[in-house]
């Protein structure tokens, strides 16, 4: 699940999880993926479950540390890996807030590290989420 406002951001990180082996779901906003999450929620949801989720924090309506908090509410989805991006620098109370009262799994910043990192951060926490 990838929640990305700014098209290029998406788009990339899309293509790079798609090289990795992973299908992906893409929503523009963080208002799209809360609609979304509805579904699931309800048992309406037709599309396949992430087994991740990616998001910008700072969107447009829903920001990213929203959307992670409705996920974790979700029982269909509250296991998955939530990774948050961001281009603003966080205070340290604001990324413990982030990671204790939203359940993010972890925070990485903008711009993105090359291709090889993002996938290791990435597997990394999907790894040690789903104990493997």
């Amino acid at each position: 699940m990838i929640v990305e406002d700014e098209a290029d951001i998406r788009t990339l990180v899309a293509t790079m999880a798609s090289v990795w082996g992973h299908t992906h779901l893409l929503f523009e906003s963080g208002g799209k993926a809360w609609d979304w999450l509805d579904t699931v929620a309800s048992g309406t949801n037709e599309k396949q479950l992430p087994e991740f989720a990616l998001m910008d924090i700072r969107m447009p309506g829903k920001r990213g540390d929203e959307v992670a908090q409705r996920i974790r509410q979700v029982p269909q989805l509250q296991h998955i890996p939530v990774v948050l991006m961001t281009a603003f620098v966080l205070t340290d109370e604001e990324r413990q807030n982030m990671m204790d009262n939203c359940g993010v799994d972890a925070i990485i910043n903008k711009p993105l590290p090359d291709f090889m990192h993002l996938k290791n951060i990435l597997h990394s926490v999907i790894d040690k989420k789903y104990n493997r």
